[in-house]
């Protein structure tokens, strides 16, 4: 008799499939090797059960305990059937970006699920990462992975998928391309073939939002370059451990759009039915396939996971329009802010200056909210009218006050090519405009009335 003692016995050994038709006119063989083959349909399968069974060994982990951990959603399907295997509980924490078919699932294999708001600094105590760790502190007997810096996810890709791809091309590879997240399959896999041949090229992708292509470059961590963005699994707001820089030798980033649209075709094109960020990984892929490979040159792509999670979102038609995907009548915040040009500089105020002239600033600009800046120029706050009139009604005296004691948090800063779906989706009663610096790093703003002007041109 041929069979598995468990469900985990199953992973790994996915198929490598070429790509026939989306990489028409491209030089070189193009592979992707297809994770959903795994039984939790991702490549995180791999490193979960690696993480749980490392912890079991060193004492991490006992009989009877909860692993809990922050999660995108793949990572803790993966964990889940470790769980299940083994006999542990689960609790995960998500940012609340991710799609409900994630949350449906993980609920579906017995897991806890708590959903943390996405537009939060990481150390933020509400953020995914911030509310795993405090429960692993709060619950007996439980296990915090870290995914993204525990060594074992690494560890997973270098003994596993890294030979599967060695073995698969027969040694013929030139090329590796992988998105980017916590970091363990690209780095892991990449260190293995890299050892098998240092000439092999990793194409780490990345997406805008996301600090991994600027620091790989300059070796900073930007923080004008973190920004909310609505692909999921990859780009990261921090520097987890397991981001090996050294083994991805370029980065390409990919919009939200063009991942999505890419996912799609990807079904249409080629039969894979795959996630959004595997969009990314082709695209990006693709970018730097057009420019860079001969045709003696073999490229393998990762495929990280299954169209399932995403039904409700980039299969969903009314959800791609939604957000700009199929229609876009408008492009960027570049095109926004030059329809702008010729209404002068940036209205401001400073913190010095009392309520009540900030507010005859408003009256006679006929303007809703105005940016906050310091005696450097800098903007550090932001007032808008609806939270003036509030304090006002409960406290007149509020006029003698000066602005930096009662300002708001500044409005966030976007990518100068944000798209005006992912500009509106930041758009919210928090956030009444946002910020951004145009190709001579001066600073725009851009309102709810601009983003209606752009969609009905």
């Amino acid at each position: 008799m041929q069979y598995y003692n468990s469900i985990i016995d199953t992973i790994g050994n996915t198929p490598l499939v070429r790509l026939n038709r989306i990489n028409k006119g491209v030089k070189g063989t193009l592979l992707v090797k297809v994770e959903y083959f795994n039984p939790g349909n991702s490549v995180k399968d791999r490193m979960a059960v690696r993480m749980v069974e490392d912890a079991e060994r060193d004492g991490r982990l006992r009989p009877g305990g909860t692993i809990i951990e922050g999660t995108s959603g793949n990572t803790g399907m993966g964990l889940a059937l470790a769980a299940i295997a083994k006999g542990y509980k689960c609790i995960f924490t998500m940012a609340d970006k991710q799609s409900l078919e994630k949350i449906d699932i993980l609920r579906a294999v017995g897991a806890e699920v708590v959903v943390c708001p996405t537009n939060v600094a990481p150390e933020d105590p509400r953020s995914y990462y911030s509310i795993a760790r405090r429960l692993n502190q709060e619950i007996p007997n439980s296990f915090y992975p870290n995914q993204y810096d525990n060594p074992s996810n690494s560890v997973a890709h270098y003994e596993t998928t890294g030979p599967e791809i060695w073995r698969q091309t027969e040694g013929e590879i030139t090329h590796f391309a992988v998105g980017v997240g916590t970091g363990g399959t690209a780095s892991g896999t990449s260190r293995y073939l890299k050892e098998q041949n240092s000439n092999i090229v990793t194409v780490g992708i990345d997406t805008y939002g996301s600090v991994f292509k600027k620091y790989k470059e300059t070796g900073e961590f930007d923080e004008k370059e973190v920004f909310p963005y609505l692909t999921e699994g990859i780009g990261e707001d921090i520097l987890p451990a397991n981001v090996d820089f050294a083994m991805i030798d370029y980065f390409v980033k990919v919009t939200d759009k063009d991942a999505a649209l890419m996912t799609r075709r990807l079904a249409r094109e080629e039969g894979l039915f795959v996630g959004w960020s595997c969009g990314s990984a082709v695209h990006g892929a693709l970018e730097y396939a057009r420019e860079h490979l001969t045709d003696t040159d073999v490229m393998v792509i990762i495929l990280p996971d299954h169209g399932t999670r995403y039904l409700g979102k980039i299969y969903n038609d009314t959800w791609m329009k939604d957000h700009g995907f199929l229609e876009r009548t408008f492009a960027t915040a570049r095109d926004i802010v030059h329809r702008k040009n010729g209404q002068g500089t940036l209205l401001t105020v400073s913190t010095d200056s009392r309520v009540a002239d900030a507010i005859r600033v408003l009256n006679r600009e006929g303007i809703s909210q105005i940016p906050v800046t310091d005696s450097k120029g800098e903007v550090v706050g932001s007032l808008t009218d609806s939270v003036i009139l509030h304090r006002l009604i409960e406290e007149p005296e509020v006029r003698q006050l000066s602005v930096e004691e009662v300002m708001d948090k500044p409005f966030k800063f976007v990518a100068l090519d944000s798209t005006v779906d992912t500009l509106s989706s930041l758009i919210d009663r928090e956030n009444k405009a946002l910020l951004v610096r145009d190709e001579t790093n001066a600073v725009h703003i851009i309102t709810q009335a601009d983003l209606l002007a752009a969609m009905t041109v």
